[in-house]
Order: C-alpha cells, then structure tokens, then sequence
C-alpha cells in the first residue's frame, strides 16, 4: 500500500489531468494507470521481467523509452502551463477518453521501477505448482485495484469543490511543478544505473 501512495510520476500524471482537464480525466488516467498493472503481472508470471532486468539492452530500452516519455509529458506540462485557463467545468465535455487511459497506462508501463517492482515479489509468489500461482495471480489482481482505487481518490480529492478554486487560481504554477515532477523523473530514471 505504501508504494502505491508514494508519490511517484503516476501520481503527477493524475495530478496534471484531474487538476487541467477535470475529474473524468483524471480517472480514465488512473483507470490506464491500473490496466498497466495487468501487464507487469502477466510478464512477471511468464518470467518475461526477469529476463528483461537480466539483458542490459532490454532493460536500458524499456529504461530510456520510459525516460522519453516521462521527458515529453513533463515539457508539454511545462509548455501548455497557461494554455487553457478557464473553468472547471468547462473541461469535462472535452476529455479526450482515450488520450488520458493511454498517458495513464504507458506513464505506469514505461517505468523500469515498477517492472522491478513486480520482478521482486513475483518471484516471491511464483512456485512450480498451480496453488502459487494463484496466489500470484490474486496477489496481482489486489495490486491492480488498490493502484485504480487509490489514484481514482486522487482525481476526486483535486477535483472536489472545496479544492477546485484554489487550485485554478494557481493553475499555471501547479502545471509548471507538475512538468518539472515529470522532468525531474526522467532525469532520474536516465541517470540512475
């Protein structure tokens, strides 16, 4: 639970768009958030994970092309920071559904930590017999719902009215921290070896 309330890129991701594009876009981001998981639990029960984290190119690919993407989202957001200034309702007719759930769900797939993540206890839960992994599979699916339950309650706490004003008069620099989140991410993940 603590991981996935630590505040990490997924969590400026749904920041960003609860507090920029309102509270439908800020689930279908937490909503593409959680989809990802489905991912890392399948690779890690197939033993893909493992053989990524164990083949120096692969890892590093999966590495950069997280870098890049986590680099692209926090420039827009430092861009685009006072693009659209107006009212919160507004913005809820013009989500754009599947542009959220994709940010959503490549922000959590392009990240080598979770990878890591999933690789360490997975190969905790894993057992040549069927019972184990069942228990993975079980153990997997909780992480997926507490990853959209948690982030589905940050888009309604950003979005909330008695929140809503104060965070619109700051938008721009709200947008501008969030960008440089993002950036900052990057910058770690390429860095880190």
């Amino acid at each position: 639970m603590l991981i996935v309330i630590s505040p990490g890129a997924d969590f400026i991701l749904v920041l960003k768009n609860s507090v920029n594009r309102g509270r439908r876009a800020g689930v279908w981001t937490a909503l593409g958030v959680s989809l990802a998981i489905c991912v890392h639990i399948a690779y890690s029960m197939l033993g893909i994970s493992y053989l990524i984290s164990q083949n120096e190119v692969l890892f590093n690919a999966v590495r950069y092309a997280g870098c890049g993407y986590l680099f692209y989202l926090g420039v827009k957001g430092i861009v685009t920071a006072g693009a659209n200034l107006e009212v919160m309702a507004d913005r809820q007719k013009e989500v754009a559904v599947l542009q959220c759930l994709a940010q959503g769900f490549l922000c959590n797939l392009l990240n080598p930590k979770t990878m890591l993540f999933f690789l360490s206890i997975f190969s905790q839960l894993i057992t040549p017999d069927a019972g184990g992994n069942c228990s993975a599979l079980l153990y997997g699916l909780y992480m997926m719902a507490l990853h959209g339950l948690w982030f589905c309650m940050v888009a309604m706490l950003f979005t909330s009215s008695a929140l809503q004003k104060h965070l619109l008069s700051m938008e721009k620099r709200l947008n501008q921290a969030c960008g440089a989140g993002l950036l900052t991410f990057s910058a770690l993940l390429a860095i880190k070896t």
